[in-house]
């Protein structure tokens, strides 16, 4: 935190401005006139502004509008390193992350942003906005807890060990439910990573709740929070905390019986039968929660994920990671007939992934999570829960691979051992979601160390064990130097 809360005064400028003329009024709000923390919560226009900018913090290219998703993913062994630029996620990709780096700073930061700015949110709703929001009062606080919920959730990731390392007893963040306008507010400690994580699941329990079933178009149903946007973040939470029984538990509120499996409350998702068109129209009912980008509201520079991943030159990228054919473009079982891997281009001798193809600017949006993903978690927890490898387990598993390559389908019978199956779904899962920020969530939540890669005739990274220093981040330096209570 910045000397005197100066970082969270600027927030609170910010946050409390949010009314005035809109760009788009889907995605993002600016002020023309500056009002005080009385006035903007006067109208029930001015509240959904905040509401709105709420969302804009998630989408900030240091967390969910890129750079938590390709930190996650190089961190582990599916791309090398194609730059030696610590500005460009070096540092994640090799381990060498410091207390003063921007990376560390700048992650913790946006996601203490976010959630200063729901707190700040939630506090002026309790003194006036939920008297002047009237019926849509729920609504608004549920889309602020689930926002607060996300963030917590993205600075676990990096800097607290596993829940199921100690079952949730080790240091995790520290715990802020209430805005922080000036200063003397710095020292906090850190609470439990179980205390945390209770804090997301309850965030979550309110926003299912008091989220609507749907919004009135599509693009709003990917964009902002609905019930089972709140679910589908559940059964992440609980796969993370290796709580199986609850995430069968949340799945199965979105997920059918059987096959074809489709939500049948709130928005219809199911996946799509082209794995291509997700990522052209991104707003199909199989994208839960995306981060939206258009001509007005662009990625941060050096940010995007395209620009990442894509070669130098193409559209303007900067071919900065491409894929290990160590990794899983290498994985043998991963065939040929898999559409999946049509999602790639050779460039000077390397594949490249190519999910996110549009040239500069780059406004493929940002994909946060996916139906296939909540297949494939109640797919596994069915397995981590059954005494026999489960038929059901098999069908969702089948589901997510036949949709790409419909030459593969499982059988119960290919699977001695629920182990087995788990260990198939864990390497579908890392198929499927190549490039979206999951890989490094699952090497974490089984606290699995995050495998050794190598550049061909250069820089290699040795495997990075749970009890290695290395595995998480660092506490921030500006964190430590202001937070007395920190640690």
């Amino acid at each position: 935190m910045k000397k005197n809360n100066l970082l969270y005064s600027l927030i609170l400028l910010m946050i409390l401005s949010t009314t005035g003329c809109v760009k788009d009024a889907n995605l993002e709000t600016f002020s023309r006139t500056s009002f005080s923390d009385a006035t903007v919560f006067e109208t029930k226009d001015r509240i959904e502004n905040q509401v709105r900018g709420l969302y804009a913090g998630l989408r900030a290219s240091n967390l969910l509008g890129s750079r938590y998703l390709i930190y996650n993913d190089v961190r582990a062994e599916n791309f090398l390193s194609n730059d030696p630029n610590r500005v460009t996620a070096r540092a994640a990709w090799e381990f060498s992350e410091a207390d003063t780096d921007n990376e560390v700073n700048n992650l913790w930061n946006a996601c203490y942003t976010v959630i200063n700015r729901a707190n700040l949110f939630l506090d002026g709703m309790v003194e006036k906005g939920n008297a002047v929001a009237g019926e849509d009062a729920a609504r608004f606080n549920a889309e602020a807890r689930f926002v607060r919920a996300v963030a917590y959730y993205s600075l676990l990731q990096f800097f607290a060990m596993p829940y199921p390392d100690g079952n949730g007893s080790k240091p995790g963040v520290p715990l802020r439910l209430v805005g922080i306008k000036g200063g003397g507010m710095n020292d906090l400690a850190r609470s439990t990573v179980a205390q945390v994580y209770g804090q997301i699941i309850d965030d979550l329990n309110f926003a299912e709740t008091n989220l609507p079933l749907n919004y009135s178009s599509a693009e709003l149903n990917t964009i902002r929070a609905h019930r089972n946007t709140a679910i589908a973040f559940k059964v992440r939470a609980y796969l993370s905390m290796a709580d199986y029984p609850s995430v069968v538990t949340e799945a199965n509120k979105i997920v059918s019986a059987s096959a074809p499996f489709a939500a049948s409350t709130g928005v219809a998702h199911a996946l799509q039968a082209n794995i291509a068109d997700v990522f052209s129209n991104y707003m199909t009912t199989e994208s839960i929660f995306s981060m939206p980008f258009n001509a007005n509201e662009q990625p941060g520079g050096q940010s995007q994920l395209g620009f990442y991943y894509m070669p130098n030159g193409v559209g303007g990228a900067a071919g900065i990671f491409y894929l290990n054919p160590s990794g899983i473009w290498g994985e043998p079982s991963w065939t040929a007939a898999d559409e999946r891997r049509d999602m790639t281009v050779v460039n000077d001798g390397k594949t490249w992934l190519s999910k996110y193809p549009s040239p500069g600017p780059f406004l493929d949006w940002a994909p946060i999570i996916r139906y296939s993903d909540v297949l494939l978690s109640l797919s596994e927890a069915i397995a981590r829960t059954s005494s026999t490898v489960d038929t059901r387990a098999v069908a969702l598993l089948n589901a997510v691979r036949n949709r790409a390559d419909a030459t593969t389908t499982f059988t119960t019978g290919d699977f001695a051992t629920n182990d087995a199956l788990i260990a198939a779904i864990l390497l579908e899962r890392n198929i499927e979601f190549l490039g979206e920020g999951v890989r490094s969530l699952d090497i974490l939540r089984l606290v699995q160390p995050f495998p050794a890669k190598a550049v061909p005739g250069g820089v290699s990274v040795n495997a990075v064990a749970p009890s290695n220093q290395a595995y998480l981040w660092p506490l921030p330096s500006e964190e430590v130097r202001y937070n007395k209570l920190i640690n």
